[in-house]
């Protein structure tokens, strides 16, 4: 593959999950292959990568939006520089556009889906050759993992590993499925050896990433399929490895032999986010999700049994077409019975091409945001309870950035809540350190060494 002349810069935003962030990360390995290093000011990119997501509310317009202030930027380089800036659309957004976003907007000179990227240095070669506008949106995971591979060189406190990608669930809110493509899963020794890689390098937490994570079937050494509980297992045998983690889950592939690894495993960090999206069984139909409220009162259940002081995270999504008043309160009650530690949600908003873009009936928007503010007034209050749990209690910490004032620096808990420790001292990067928690605050902890 050759290489392009040396300086060049790129400048990658990124929108959405922590898939997306992986991916970036994924891309600016990939690019400094080929020469490109990564900068934070767009102004002086020679290539400028736009990682969409499709999950939130007016992605599509929010991306065109960001390629209008992309092109006043674009001209301002080209004017006063030789070269040209190369502009790139990747993700889930430019997976469901498509061609489209070449019509709509004229700078932009490749378009890469979530599942295609890692032709990136391949097709930048092909615009530098003036072989005109490139896409790829092809589904091949298998080939651009091995792709990658031979890229990732991140020395990270806390990194992600990718193990599985796609969704076979079809929720009849979302677009994975046809952004993301179908359920796979990367094999045990692939991933166990990007771990180590990481390890290598200085990294002591992984998360390790999926849309359904927990869905987890990769082939291990002898051809068999695992699971995810076996794969914690297996990386958990990397002694620099401290904490690990995984997100996110569904319900529908909670099975015992994971809730087991909760209770067992002291290197699996107890904290689950497990997505329910509504506590009524009605939405939840509604929504294809193929669990009931039962089945998760059940889960959690049986988590708590093997691991009493788990934290636990979920997301909900208020205002589903066709959603009752009372379907708002049996989800109400199921947040009050669970009592989370810190939750995400929601107003529903259609996305083009799914089932229920098409329900005809729909919430309205008043009654929308009434509900969302009622609920997150219940979850804040739980998280702020659970935060205060806490004060007077000594607790390990992973340091892994500077706060905001000089005199700090952060790191997670167990339980992934921000600590805040005012004793800066540069040793403790990358350390896990016994601290006293002596203020809850809603989002964060504060803390004073022992």
């Amino acid at each position: 593959m050759e290489k392009v002349k040396a300086n060049k810069k790129l400048y990658i935003k990124t929108y959405g999950c922590q898939m997306n962030v992986y991916d970036s990360d994924n891309m600016r390995d990939l690019m400094a292959t080929i020469g490109y290093q990564q900068t934070d000011e767009i102004s002086e990119a020679n290539m400028v990568i736009i990682n969409t997501c499709h999950i939130r509310e007016k992605a599509t317009e929010k991306l065109y939006s960001d390629l209008g202030r992309v092109r006043k930027v674009k001209n301002k380089f080209e004017e006063k520089s030789d070269d040209k800036m190369i502009v790139a659309v990747a993700g889930c957004v430019s997976q469901a556009e498509g061609k489209e976003i070449f019509r709509r907007s004229q700078i932009v000179d490749i378009i890469v889906g979530p599942e295609s990227y890692q032709t990136l240095p391949d097709l930048v070669g092909r615009i530098l050759r003036g072989q005109g506008k490139q896409i790829d949106l092809d589904f091949k995971p298998n080939n651009k993992f091995d792709l990658l591979q031979e890229s990732r060189s991140s020395s990270e406190i806390s990194n992600f590993v990718s193990i599985q990608e796609g969704c076979d669930k079809f929720c009849t809110f979302c677009v994975v499925p046809y952004t993301r493509g179908a359920e796979f899963s990367r094999k045990v020794q692939d991933i166990y050896s990007e771990a180590l890689k990481h390890a290598q390098n200085g990294t002591k937490e992984i998360y390790l990433l999926g849309q359904n994570v927990n869905a987890y079937h990769g082939l291990d050494e002898n051809g068999e399929s695992s699971n995810l509980a076996k794969l914690i297992d297996k990386i958990s045998e990397i002694p620099e490895i401290e904490r690990i983690r995984y997100t996110t889950s569904h319900p529908r592939d909670m099975d015992d032999e994971l809730i087991l690894c909760h209770g067992q495993n002291q290197k699996l960090m107890p904290f689950l986010h497990l997505p329910v999206q509504s506590g009524s069984n009605n939405i939840l139909q509604k929504m294809n999700r193929k669990h009931t409220r039962q089945d998760y009162f059940k889960i959690i259940e049986k988590l708590r049994q093997k691991r009493p002081d788990i934290g636990l995270s979920s997301d909900f999504i208020v205002g589903f077409p066709g959603e009752t008043d009372q379907d708002f309160e049996d989800t109400l009650d199921l947040i009050e019975k669970i009592k989370f530690t810190a939750c995400y949600s929601f107003k529903y908003s259609s996305r083009p091409g799914t089932v229920a873009a098409d329900a005809k009936i729909q919430v309205a928007e008043d009654i929308k945001s009434k509900r969302l503010k009622i609920l997150q007034d219940l979850l804040n209050q739980q998280q702020i309870e659970f935060n205060q749990s806490f004060e007077g209690v000594e607790m390990p910490i992973l340091f892994d950035k500077k706060g905001k004032e000089k005199s700090q620096i952060m790191g997670k808990s167990p339980w992934l809540q921000s600590v805040i420790l005012e004793d800066f001292d540069e040793k403790y990067f990358g350390q896990t350190i016994n601290v006293k928690i002596i203020k809850a605050r809603p989002n964060s902890l504060i803390a004073k060494t022992i």
